[in-house]
């Protein structure tokens, strides 16, 4: 057990491995960022508007439920399995049960719902069948690789997780130019098979080298269902938030508005992986120092908040000034496309600061909280972003990003202090305690 003298390395020599791993976590993510923009434009350019807003709807509706899928059990895993390397088994067959079952349940919901909005196929057994086989590769085969990156930094294999990130998005990447641009692939039904061989082979490459750190134990860990649930609840309003604004643009405004900013928004995903590359670095450690009360972490998150201010800001300027590139990429049909960017870029500064404070908390077991920061945040984005985006499209689209996120700054570090502040206090209560009885 964590002991309240838990410390880490200070000095600028015990942050060398640290900046280090940050270096190639950071260049695997640049990297797969890369990749997926390469793969997003080579889609955007062969399969056509039409075709292309398919493939972007239904991927949206997978990138929701792919949160639901675990049911939020990756993160109990790399917690706990950063203090305790033992538990791994049990934390490995409880994910595989709830990631087996939730993406069952998903993907025969997902096929049920969804040719009735999404025609893949004129025949409508063929129709079913491409729309199924989309949603077990979007959903149940992207969890699946996930969990291998994040069963590797629960290790603190960050060598590994960083090879999963990588490989994933060049495989795709790959694959995308070979359908596209060699075999002249240009409908979805078509994507939707060379996607799905794409991602089977990750898997099962994903699982293979999986095998040396040891067998699952298949069991249910009943006290982390609602941890679980506390941590993914939060990442699917998320993820109904990021696409109120689209739903409600395509009804107002033009398809080059919608598809320009869909493309902007998708910029501002790939610069916070700069960011998302600290935290997944610091999580395990944060958990170790954060058992015995999260104020024991509290000098190592304010040095994070820094640094992730500082990587934000540049991760702003970069995207800003290589927007103009973009038409390039993606034609020059997307008339808004550079205006987007640059107005939407500096969003990943307010975005930084209160990632900090919910990884912060999530990293020390605070999930109900962490929960309601997020999700409160997430319901009131989605009707602010909804009705501003009716009201002053696409003006008030992007001053509505600029007002959630500084509110979630607020909302994020409030409620983090306040919890530092409470264990501080307990933790002082215990020390006086025995004093106390003995007098």
């Amino acid at each position: 057990m964590t002991s309240e003298g838990a410390t880490e390395p200070k000095g600028y020599r015990a942050l060398l491995p640290m900046l280090l791993s940050y270096a190639a976590s950071g260049g695997s993510l640049v990297i797969s960022s890369a990749a997926q923009l390469l793969t997003f434009a080579i889609l955007a350019r062969w399969l056509g508007v039409d075709e292309f807003s398919v493939f972007v709807a239904m991927t949206a509706v997978a990138n929701i439920a792919v949160h639901l899928c675990g049911l939020g059990s990756m993160e109990c895993l790399v917690r706990r399995v950063a203090r305790d390397r033992t538990i791994y088994p049990v934390m490995l067959g409880h994910n595989i049960i709830l990631t087996v079952a939730s993406g069952t349940v998903l993907v025969l919901v997902g096929a049920f719902i969804l040719p009735f909005f999404f025609s893949l196929s004129p025949d409508r057994v063929t129709n079913i069948a491409m729309v199924t086989v989309m949603l077990v590769t979007n959903i149940v085969l992207v969890r699946l690789i996930v969990l291998a990156e994040q069963i590797f930094i629960a290790h603190s294999d960050f060598a590994s997780a960083n090879a999963v990130v990588v490989g994933f998005a060049v495989a795709r990447t790959v694959a995308a130019a070979l359908a596209c641009i060699v075999f002249s692939v240009s409908t979805v039904a078509a994507w939707v098979v060379w996607q799905f061989v794409c991602h089977l082979l990750v898997a099962m490459v994903c699982l293979h080298v999986l095998k040396r750190l040891g067998r699952p134990r298949y069991a249910i860990v009943g006290e982390e269902l609602p941890q679980g649930l506390y941590f993914a609840i939060p990442f699917i309003l998320r993820a109904l938030r990021q696409n109120a604004d689209l739903l409600v643009l395509s009804l107002v405004t033009t398809a080059e508005l919608v598809s320009s900013y869909s493309v902007a928004r998708r910029m501002l995903e790939s610069s916070y992986l700069s960011v998302e590359a600290l935290n997944r670095l610091i999580y395990p450690g944060s958990a170790r120092l954060s058992a015995a009360g999260l104020h024991h972490a509290l000098d190592r998150v304010l040095r994070v908040l820094a640094a992730a201010t500082v990587i934000g800001v540049a991760a702003a300027v970069a995207v800003f000034l290589l927007a103009p590139v973009l038409p390039y990429l993606f034609g020059s049909e997307y008339v808004s496309l550079v205006g987007f960017v640059r107005l939407l870029c500096w969003v990943v500064v307010p975005l930084a600061i209160w990632s900090v404070a919910v990884e912060a908390l999530g990293a020390s077991g605070y999930h109900a909280p962490r929960a309601a920061v997020m999700g409160l945040g997430s319901v009131a984005g989605a009707g602010l972003a909804a009705w501003a985006s009716w009201y002053a499209p696409p003006t008030g689209t992007l001053i509505s990003f600029y007002v959630i996120e500084t509110a979630m700054v607020v909302a994020a570090w409030g409620v983090f202090l306040h919890f530092v502040r409470r264990d501080r206090e307990s933790a002082a209560r215990q020390v006086l305690a025995p004093g106390e009885a003995g007098a």
